[in-house]
């Protein structure tokens, strides 16, 4: 029966399409690389769909994620992205939950319950764990490395995180994989050299936060105010979403 994935069976076959309806998959991070990595697995028929984010849209997210606009600002972004899928798929069933993941927050879900894990957040910290404990729940998890400061989609690579070059924070999280024994895991990165972003006070949201006052955290907690475009963190989900739907379909007979 014709239907919005129609043209995705054509490619796949109807078994895959029924693995991918069937697939529950969690994304850690709903912004410019997770929140198109989400809608990517939308578009591609993931049946259930769990989002982690605590963060509201601020008007500085306009330029690249998906889910803002002049009219979502302050607006929960898992919400905003529920909203979306809703409108692509209205039989994917998402689940939201609005928390900043760490550590302390870990027991909260069960990886086991999960067929892929997207990481997509910000935080080394953050990153280690949601490693671990995918690898020790033996669910497979692909993991976003740097994507701000960079201009140039095509220098994206997938690889092991053993095998990344360039990405400072892929050399982080090796240095620190190496430390805790961390076996390898799929890595999306990229090997521009990163950009130093201007220095303009005039639009610095260090001096000028426009974070919703509801808002958990604000740019002035960070320690570096990134620079951004609307093609690279987009690639970059879209790419993460790709992998994660040729290894769920991995197998099936395209024929059958």
């Amino acid at each position: 029966m014709l239907n919005q994935f129609s043209r995705t069976q054509l490619l796949l076959g109807r078994q895959a399409m029924d693995v991918l309806a069937h697939a529950h998959v969690i994304v850690f991070g709903v912004g410019g690389v997770g929140g198109n990595a989400v809608e990517a697995l939308a578009r591609s028929g993931v049946g259930h769909l769990d989002l982690v984010d605590d963060d509201l849209v601020c008007l500085t997210n306009v330029n690249r994620q998906v889910i803002a606009t002049v009219k979502t600002v302050g607006k929960p972004k898992v919400e905003a992205m529920a909203e979306r899928v809703a409108d692509i798929n209205p039989l994917c069933k998402v689940t939201c939950h609005r928390c900043f993941y760490l550590p302390e927050t870990a027991d909260q879900f069960d990886f086991a319950s999960y067929d892929y894990v997207l990481d997509c957040v910000d935080t080394v910290t953050a990153k280690l764990n949601l490693v671990q404990r995918a690898q020790a729940a033996g669910t497979p998890i692909i993991s976003a490395m740097g994507a701000a400061n960079k201009l140039d989609p095509t220098q994206i690579k997938v690889g092991d995180i053993y095998e990344t070059s360039i990405c400072p924070l892929a050399r982080i999280i090796r240095k620190e994989c190496r430390k805790r024994g961390i076996p390898g895991f799929k890595t999306v990165y990229s090997t521009e050299p990163s950009i130093r972003p201007l220095e303009d006070a005039s639009i610095s949201c260090r001096a000028h936060c426009i974070c919703p006052p509801e808002a958990q955290r604000h740019c002035t907690d960070r320690r570096d105010i990134p620079g951004s475009v609307s093609w690279v963190p987009p690639v970059a989900g879209i790419i993460m979403a790709g992998e994660v739907v040729k290894d769920l379909v991995a197998g099936v007979d395209r024929e059958a």
